[in-house]
């Protein structure tokens, strides 16, 4: 293993840093557990995937909505019983693709479907975005409002004006941008990092890593369908990764191997106490804007992310990290989440003349956003989210194509 490979897996952490503690942040999952979770779940995915597929698997955003309900109402082990089954969903849909193949079920989450859900995934998330930056009772605290202000200008300007590596890196600058703004105001308490011990993991985090997973009904229902969405993601990552490598991965490893791999990783994730896992855009970024596509690297990386969620002083600056901060992070990353919705419809070249389009999309925005949730059953709800998909795939099905 020589120096560059190394100096190599550095950048590539680094690049996927922000991204990958981001999801953490927001639902209050600890984020050592979710770089040890990133770590683990990337060698994992390695080894199932014959180790030739150039991929680092993070913190999936498609998870933050459900995950930071289950975590507030039903804790820890309710979080990790439900991140587990998402596992198991991946795992199902790898051998569903292996027995009738990847394009019979892609038939059931067209783009008409697939790209309204990604929207609803966004703007269902963005009033938390704006509480998050001080935004209350239709007025902005000051301090909150400056310091998230901070963070998006930050943001914009590292991603339009930045060069090569920094704009690759924009969530971490503008991360360090918000937080010396709040060291400026004092609102950060240092107590945590002095009390932390530099090796080891914080008493936070050991009793997060140590609870038992809880297969509570309701907590299950609003983790592991998301899963299904999250499929559609995986098979455009693996598309998209394969085009910039030159190799068409789809014949080999085999997109159930990579399917598979996800689950396992993700199953891994849950056991830990960390957050599902998913391959990440970012990651085909860093590898075409450097020509490195040397899986070994990414292997690196993973080594690196473990180390660094055993670093307690490391993970305690982490949580010292204030909301306005990840609130500002998050007012674009939402809005992105959004907008890759609309990509995939524009990508898709659909025709909105069809009244078919149109019902479809019309309802999965309407009913995701609009519901919050719907008890079904005493304890048991289905998101907004769930129950427009499931209108959504049902209805894309029974519709006439030629309306």
């Amino acid at each position: 293993m020589n120096a560059k490979k190394l100096i190599l897996g550095i950048q590539l952490v680094l690049a996927l840093f922000g991204a990958t503690v981001l999801v953490p942040f927001l639902t209050g999952i600890n984020p050592s557990l979710a770089l040890l979770a990133a770590g683990l779940g990337t060698l994992i995915f390695h080894l199932v995937s014959k180790r030739i597929v150039p991929v680092f698997l993070g913190s999936s955003f498609a998870f933050i909505g459900a995950l930071t309900l289950v975590l507030k109402q039903d804790g820890i082990g309710a979080v990790k019983g439900g991140v587990i089954c998402a596992g198991f969903v991946y795992v199902f849909m790898s051998i569903i693709i292996k027995v009738f193949g990847v394009e019979k079920v892609k038939s059931f989450f067209p783009p008409i479907i697939t790209g309204p859900i990604i929207m609803v995934i966004g703007l269902r998330m963005s009033p938390v975005a704006l509480s998050m930056s001080g935004y209350s009772d239709g007025k902005f605290e000051v301090k909150s409002l400056i310091i998230a202000l901070s963070v998006l200008v930050t943001m914009i300007v590292v991603s339009i004006l930045g060069k090569s590596f920094f704009k690759l890196v924009p969530i971490l600058i503008s991360v360090i941008v918000g937080y010396l703004v709040s060291m400026c105001f004092g609102i950060i308490d240092f107590t945590p990092i002095h009390a932390a011990n530099w090796i080891g993991f914080s008493k936070e985090a050991l009793s997060d890593l140590t609870a038992v997973p809880v297969f509570r009904l309701s907590s299950v229902i609003a983790i592991a369908p998301i899963a299904f969405v999250v499929f559609i993601e995986h098979i455009g990552d693996i598309t998209t990764n394969g085009a910039v490598v030159g190799k068409d991965f789809f014949k080999n490893p085999g997109i159930h191997r990579t399917m598979l791999g996800d689950g396992l990783a993700t199953i891994a994730a849950g056991l830990i106490g960390g957050p599902a896992n998913t391959t990440y855009g970012e990651n085909t970024g860093v590898l075409a804007v450097t020509k490195v596509y040397d899986p070994s690297i990414l292997r690196i990386a993973a080594c690196y992310s473990i180390f660094l969620s055993i670093m307690g002083k490391f993970g305690a600056v982490l949580q010292t990290v204030p909301q306005p901060v990840m609130g500002g992070v998050s007012i674009i990353l939402f809005g992105m989440i959004a907008s890759i919705g609309v990509r995939t419809l524009i990508d898709a070249n659909l025709d909105f003349g069809h009244s078919r389009n149109l019902i479809l999309s019309s309802l999965i925005l309407v009913l995701g956003i609009s519901i919050d949730n719907i008890v079904i059953w005493n304890t048991v709800s289905v998101s907004g989210l769930a129950v427009s998909a499931l209108f959504g795939v049902i209805l894309n099905k029974l519709l006439p194509s030629d309306i």
